[in-house]
């Protein structure tokens, strides 16, 4: 009997339990869970390419630009060095700032059997370099050359050593700057005669609670890009590349992710051509096996009085629904059971709630001894 008084007085006096719960509920679940930290793996990412660039016309209509999204494996958020410099006033330490350094990001794609990331760095290397479009002996040049050259029978000869030869067959090698159509013609795009960049911008969204927070990348350029690996070794392994990018500066954005598919504050994000729009059974009422609980009978009853107060045909077929999926979940169940363990547990939250909201009342703080 002495120990059943010991525990029942350990139940009222243990405080140690009720702060940690306190402390992690109102920290975390406050506000519609604003303190919650995001997870990692909620996450979009799009890429705008220049369409006024002629050459990628192809290449955006063929629709990898909006795939690429869907094979982002890893992406890194900017990141920021603030250059300073301490200098001496009087003796007295003084830092100052000179200026900010955006620090390069590294994205890193699956290596997709649709090729839609090697395309991108195809298209992007044809674009800046004249490298790739020379062909190599006779080939089909439909891959690894600008276009057809019907007055070209083969190719430039790789092989051949013309250092000392005066009649070069090819001069055009690496890096062209001249203008959007490489250096044959002065059109003009967006007031600037010259070539424009291949991105305009990349976004990347973080997910969470039906929000995001964007992070845009001003006119970036590739800095590296990286190819895998195979290896025989690695029997469970998957191909990927990555590429590293340098950026001009950063926009941030925050917002709500909208309810039209695909999503227009989103871009790209559950595009009906990549995602299963069809609402998860869980989320209908009646569907989830509480009596009290989200999706639970209550709710079920709610929302068939609900569609019966709207009339119409609609309204009533979704009151059915609402019906028949109810009795489907519940059927064959104890009503009875389910309802009486929910009401203790919630009874006892009560309790537990009660005695931490008036636990001043029952033990009173103790007051100091007067000081001297």
């Amino acid at each position: 009997m002495a120990n059943f008084g010991q525990d029942f007085l350990k139940g009222f006096t243990n405080v140690n339990y009720l702060r940690d719960y306190t402390h992690a509920s109102k920290t975390f679940t406050s506000n519609q869970y604003e303190l919650k930290p995001r997870f990692k793996f909620l996450f979009h990412v799009s890429f705008t390419l220049n369409t006024q660039i002629p050459s990628l016309n192809q290449f955006v209509s063929s629709g990898d630009v909006s795939s690429l999204s869907y094979v982002v494996k890893t992406v890194d958020l900017p990141k920021y060095t603030v250059k300073a410099e301490t200098l001496n006033q009087y003796n007295r330490k003084r830092v100052i700032q000179t200026g900010i350094e955006y620090q390069p990001v590294t994205l890193t794609f699956h290596d997709d059997g649709g090729d839609v990331t090697r395309n991108l760095w195809y298209n992007y290397f044809s674009y800046y370099y004249k490298d790739p479009n020379q062909r190599y002996l006779s080939p089909n040049n439909t891959n690894g050359s600008a276009g057809a050259s019907n007055n070209t029978p083969t190719g430039f000869d790789y092989n051949g050593r013309d250092i000392y030869s005066d009649d070069r067959q090819v001069n055009d090698w690496g890096y062209i700057g001249e203008s959007i159509s490489d250096g044959t013609s002065s059109r003009t795009v967006g007031g600037d005669t010259g070539k424009p960049p291949f991105f305009r911008d990349i976004r990347i969204y973080g997910m969470d609670q039906h929000k995001f927070a964007e992070y845009v990348l001003i006119n970036p350029l590739i800095s590296n890009w990286s190819h895998d690996q195979y290896n025989y070794s690695e029997g469970n392994g998957i191909m990927q590349n990555s590429m590293t990018i340098a950026y001009e500066t950063v926009k941030y954005y925050t917002g709500a992710i909208g309810s039209q598919r695909p999503d227009v504050n989103v871009q790209g994000f559950a595009d009906p051509a990549h995602y299963d729009t069809t609402v998860s059974s869980l989320a209908r009422p009646g569907s989830t096996r509480t009596i009290f609980g989200q999706g639970g009978l209550l709710d079920a009853g709610g929302g068939i009085l609900s569609d019966l107060q709207s009339g119409g045909l609609t309204g009533l077929i979704g009151a059915a629904q609402k019906a028949g999926t109810a009795y489907n979940t519940f059927k064959g169940k104890n009503l009875a059971s389910l309802a009486k363990s929910e009401a203790t547990a919630i009874g006892t939250s009560a309790i537990i709630g009660g005695i931490k909201n008036n636990a001043g009342r029952f033990f009173p703080t103790p007051k100091s001894p007067p000081t001297n």
